[in-house]
Parts: structure tokens; sequence; C-alpha cells
């Protein structure tokens, strides 16, 4: 790496994860896997391949078993359950298949309340506002849940995601309770992050989704491989 080249968002080095128990179940083979600043990543697999313990791994919700992983060039093996926390809350943001929003609180509130789960410093309210115009909705900050579509309830989740400026925008099947209409206006949503070179990792099924990504992972058995290569 160059003198003021940023390191890349992801770096997998040899990182795998095995679960304990007689016999012990490996979830995910040892890999390499680099994804740099800007890059839209799918990863497809079908249920049971893995894609959830790669989701954990690089939500530093879970911790891999062999080898290490760097997320901004911060080496996260060492780190305290804390300090992963922190890292985790300030680096990256979280969209869910199912929205996980508060039904009581308006569209607003329930961005706000990121900065509060993530331990990050609280912004000013224009921060929020913000994140909820980045996602077309800055006319429906007083909206509740139950009063949106399905697709408004997920930009919601992605304006939440979002409001703490994250390096790594983390996506775990995001389209998979919405209809065609709404997926698709996530998936342009998604097309537009990029375009503002946002990084993303969007873990999904559907084939549709990953082909919007610029660049597209399988994990079958718990290998990972792109364009039917091992990644490296």
């Amino acid at each position: 790496m160059t003198a003021g080249t940023k390191p890349p968002v992801i770096a997998l080095y040899g990182v795998g994860r095995t679960h304990p128990g007689r016999p012990p179940v490996v979830a995910l083979r040892p890999t390499d896997l680099t994804v740099h600043r800007g890059e839209y990543l799918a990863v497809t697999g079908p249920s049971g391949s893995g894609k959830s313990t790669l989701l954990h791994l690089l939500g530093l919700l879970d911790t891999p078993t062999t080898g290490r992983y760097e997320l901004d060039g911060i080496d996260t093996g060492g780190l305290r359950d804390k300090d992963r926390s922190t890292l985790r809350g300030r680096r990256i943001g979280f969209v869910f298949q199912s929205f996980h929003l508060l039904p009581h609180r308006t569209a607003e509130e329930n961005v706000a309340l990121a900065q509060v789960y993530n331990r990050t410093p609280r912004r000013t309210r224009s921060a929020v506002v913000d994140a909820l115009r980045l996602v077309g909705l800055g006319h429906r900050t007083d909206a509740l849940p139950g009063t949106m579509s399905g697709g408004e309830r997920q930009r919601v989740a992605i304006a939440r995601a979002l409001v703490n400026r994250p390096s790594l925008l983390l996506c775990d099947e995001p389209t998979g309770n919405l209809d065609s209409a709404n997926a698709e206006a996530v998936l342009a949503q998604f097309d537009a992050l990029h375009a503002q070179g946002y990084t993303l990792a969007v873990i999904t099924h559907d084939p549709a989704v990953a082909a919007r990504a610029q660049r597209r992972v399988s994990i079958h058995d718990g290998v990972l491989s792109e364009a039917g290569a091992p990644v490296r």
C-alpha cells in the first residue's frame, strides 16, 4: 500500500470459522477476500452454504477461528468485546430483511436511535434528516412505520444504517420481505449509494439482487469463490 492510499474496507486473510462439536462443523473454510472502498459486492449461495457465518464475521458479530480480518486497516482479532462493539457501531451500517423499526417511533426517531445503539457520539438533528433525504424520505420524517410501505420502511432502515457515516453498508437479504415494486425501489437506492461512493456488501439468495452488484462471489459448503475460482 503506497503512502496516502486508504486500506481496503474488508480484508480477510485465511479467515475461517469452525463450530465446536463431535464432529466439529466447518461453516466457512479459510478464505481470502478483499473489498476496496466504493465497491458493491454481492454474496450468493443456497441456505446452509455459509452466508450467515460470513455475514456475522464481516459484521463483527462473531470471531473467526482461523485467519485475520482487517476492517478499514484495523486488525479486529485482538480487540476486546467493548472495542469490537465500538468499531462495529462506527464503521458498519446494517440493513436486515425485517427492517427492525420500532413501531411507535417516527422515521426520524428510528434513525436517531442508531446513534444511541451504536455507541457513537450523538449528532445533530440535521444529520438524521439528511440521512432520510438521502434515501428520498425527507418528507416522511414524522411518519410511523405502520403508515409506510415495505419499501419505505426498508429505506428508513437504510437511513438508520447510514446516519453514522459507516465505511461499510452490510445488507442481509434486504429485499426478502418486499414485493417486486418495492424491491426495485430499494435496489435503485443501492445503485445510487454505490454511485456516490459507498461500499456495499449484500448477502442474498436472489440472482436478480446479485445481478445489480458490481462484483459477485458465491459460497457453497463453506467455500467462497468468484467466477468459479476460490476467492483470493
